[in-house]
């Protein structure tokens, strides 16, 4: 047996009266890759500074090769989520400020080859000479991970590194870490929200439970032959319960029961909903059918080489009560979309029309959740709300109005929190604010852009139960932009697939016909969840590299 070269003996850490971690144990084996996931504030990050020697535990010890970790030391490299480049160096002055802190003794040119060697292995030889202001989030990241391979160090930590990167390129140096853990060997910890991030890349998963006093759950091993294809897991039969048993524990130690509220909705009308009774009747049968319809839309910008068109000839018609998400990669055009749709960019070319009537400008009918809820910080939670409430409904007593706002935010779970200031509110408390306020305008268009796209995958998961919840009791005709493909299948009727951009249109809709109410834990035992699961991740590897794959003649 191996023997570790990392270890955690019984290690506690307090910050004042608040208890982070109790009784922590780890052993790591040399060349072993170990994920740790949990939910945000659960203590990864106080662990991951321990490993580091960037701080010290209360009681317990942390050790490399037996021997007490007393600071940082250039056999243990660290990433983290964020990139803390020099501005003012290039990619190799980068890379080489670490090399020659480290390798100090070695020559010049051996130091230089050190440098060359790690930015080729991140991909970066072509942006050696570019400052980090000139590089993508994603090439940045990169760069710090070539910085702490080129330290070669035995030990290398990454703490959530790719969190606050967009999927595509997520995706990629997923693929990046992987390789490289291939060839260099590394013992590597990484810490992560993501589950099936975890899975793609490590050895064993080791879930840190939620605090205070956060603990290890049980390990989960991870043995699925290397290399691993993401895709093609989406068949694996051990991918399948691994995933099914890990994202159940999760949801077990992290989701406590919350009550349901008792407050009753009043039986109020928005402005928006008043329309003429006989207009109504007469045009009932035929507009649920065509609720919403989009006509050739296209969205075109002028710039200083000619136009650019964005999105071009967008044609889709969405049924009244209907869910539908729009995914894609980056830059193809979903946020695009989903503003014309909401009246915020003007469209270019052909018309959406909602419930008969032309989309024009922004109004209060078509509600939108953006990836960041945009509260008033002096406010509290529900005087945000109560904002739009005062004015779509008009002819609503003030208790009734009051009500309306109650009764949504215990909908989504903030009965105990609505009076408290939205800047004393965590994000994914914001979020729930803003999902509460569409809500509560009682919109005929619900538009959801990326709504979860900033928060970890753990609370994405309850937030989305939450919005499968409302929706549920409310049936407003919906649009999601996500790039994330279980969210699309886990709350969609139809699942739209936008090709890249320039000149993005749909290039494939798929009916999601699971059943309804929905729940995570059915929906990854359905025997069709992971065929609907293939076909959008199939869509997506085949646009990858902005076109389609070339397929055999054969």
């Amino acid at each position: 047996m191996k023997r570790p070269i990392l270890k955690l003996e019984n290690v506690c850490k307090s910050y004042g009266e608040a208890h982070v971690l109790d009784g922590i144990d780890l052993a790591v084996e040399e060349g072993e890759f170990v994920a740790i996931v949990g939910f945000s504030g659960s203590g990864k990050t106080t662990l991951m500074n321990i490993l580091s020697g960037l701080e010290m535990p209360d009681t317990g010890a942390a050790l490399f090769r037996n021997k007490e970790i007393t600071g940082p030391g250039p056999e243990r490299g660290l990433v983290f989520q964020s990139y803390s480049l020099m501005p003012w160096l290039t990619v190799t002055g980068n890379v080489a400020l670490a090399v020659d802190a480290v390798h100090g003794k070695k020559s010049r040119a051996d130091r230089a080859d050190i440098v060359k060697h790690y930015v080729d292995m991140v991909g970066l030889s072509h942006a050696t000479d570019r400052r980090p202001a000139e590089l993508s989030g994603g090439m940045r990241q990169r760069v710090s991970v070539a910085r702490a391979l080129a330290m070669q160090p035995e030990v290398l930590l990454l703490d959530e590194p790719l969190s606050a990167l967009d999927a595509l390129t997520r995706a990629n140096l997923q693929d990046e870490i992987e390789r490289i853990s291939q060839i260099e060997k590394k013992t590597i910890i990484l810490i992560t929200n993501d589950v099936d991030e975890a899975i793609l890349l490590a050895d064993r998963i080791i879930p840190l439970n939620p605090g205070p006093g956060a603990a290890f759950g049980p390990g989960f091993e991870v043995n699925i032959p290397r290399p691993r294809d993401r895709t093609a897991m989406n068949d694996n039969t051990a991918f399948k319960k691994l995933r099914a048993d890990v994202t159940q524990y999760l949801m077990e130690v992290g989701f406590e029961a919350r009550e349901a509220g008792t407050r009753l909705l009043p039986d109020v009308t928005a402005v928006h909903q008043m329309a003429p009774k006989a207009y109504r009747e007469a045009s009932a049968a035929s507009l649920d059918a065509r609720y919403l319809q989009f006509s050739q839309v296209h969205k075109i910008y002028p710039t200083p080489k000619g136009p650019l068109t964005v999105v071009e000839d967008f044609d889709m018609t969405v049924n009244k009560g209907e869910f539908i998400s729009v995914i894609g990669h980056s830059g193809c055009g979903k946020s695009t979309v989903l503003t014309m749709a909401a009246g915020l960019n003007p469209i270019s070319k052909g018309g959406i029309v909602l419930d008969g009537k032309h989309v024009e400008g922004a109004d209060p009918e078509r509600a939108v959740v953006f990836q960041s809820p945009n509260l008033f910080p002096w406010l509290t939670a529900r005087e945000n709300v109560a904002i739009g409430v005062d004015k779509v409904y008009p002819s609503a007593s003030r208790a009734e109005r009051q009500d309306v706002v109650e009764y949504y935010l215990e909908r989504v779970g903030l009965a105990d929190a609505m009076h408290q200031p939205a800047d004393s509110l965590s994000n994914g408390m914001k979020q729930r604010v803003g999902i509460a306020r569409a809500f509560a305008l009682s919109p005929k268009l619900l538009l959801l852009d990326e709504p979860f796209g900033m928060l970890d995958s753990l609370t994405r998961w309850e937030l989305q139960d939450v919005l499968m919840e409302v929706w549920s009791r409310t049936k407003v005709t919906a649009i999601c932009v996500t790039h994330d493909v279980d969210e699309a299948v886990l709350l969609s009727d139809r699942v739209v697939m936008m090709t890249n951009g320039p000149r993005a249109r749909i290039g494939k809709v798929m009916d999601v016909t699971l059943p309804r109410p929905r729940s995570r834990k059915a929906l990854l035992e359905h025997p069709d969840y992971y065929r609907y699961r293939a076909e959008v991740l199939q869509f997506l590897e085949d646009y990858e590299h902005g076109h389609t794959k070339k397929k055999d003649a054969a």
